[in-house]
């Protein structure tokens, strides 16, 4: 499911700022090559034992990562829920808990590199 996170698409960080930025709000750059790195927040649903994972691309726009001088930019944002063993199910329905704290955990982000 992709959310819509105002004012986030397109914003645009050196990869020091955004790597320190995410580790802050509890995002992990999981997956990553020379041109795209993507952020991953992980958040558990207690009332259905489900794990959901909040997603946010970024792609280069200059230089190469792993360079911190690499300018990314931010690109769409999605939640899934977790399958096993290692998959995600971006069709499944998200509880209201889970997408509340998704949108407050884009807009921290989009508020931290709009800075």
């Amino acid at each position: 499911m992709i959310i819509e996170a105002p004012g986030l698409k397109g914003l645009k960080s050196d990869l020091a700022h955004l790597d320190e930025v995410t580790t802050k709000l509890g995002f992990v750059r999981w997956q990553w090559e020379y041109t795209r790195a993507t952020y991953d927040f992980k958040m558990e649903d207690k009332a259905s034992k489900s794990v959901y994972f909040l997603r946010v691309n970024t792609r280069v726009e200059s230089g190469k990562l792993e360079s911190p001088y690499a300018v990314l930019f931010v690109e769409d944002t999605y939640i899934g829920r977790e399958t096993f063993p290692h998959g995600l199910d971006y069709n499944s329905p998200i509880p209201e808990n889970i997408l509340k704290l998704s949108k407050q955990k884009l807009d921290q982000l989009r508020n931290e590199l709009a800075e």
